[in-house]
């Protein structure tokens, strides 16, 4: 199990937060949105769910937050969209 850091709009994965060996961004939209724009792991850690459970920690943060998100990137729309039990924080901008 990896440990998921968080610092200003992003989730990562690694020791510093410049050089993530994980990440997923997003950004404050208007009213209650986040945007999530990117999500990259690395090939070490490819095949492990690393990616998913990023995914589950900016569900859980916009949740937490009152928001909803507007995924800009095509694994977390993807991922958003499958699965039923977050479709409560997918906008529906």
């Amino acid at each position: 199990m990896v440990t998921i850091n968080k610092a200003e709009n992003i989730f990562y994965v690694g020791d510093d937060v410049k050089e993530p060996i994980a990440e997923l961004t997003f950004n404050q939209s208007s009213g209650n949105n986040i945007v999530v724009d990117h999500t990259y792991v690395s090939d070490e850690l490819r095949g492990q769910g690393i990616a998913g459970q990023l995914v589950e920690k900016v569900v859980a943060y916009a949740r937490e937050n009152n928001k909803k998100i507007i995924p800009l990137c095509p694994y977390v729309k993807r991922k958003l969209e499958e699965t039923p039990e977050y479709h409560d924080v997918l906008s529906e901008k």
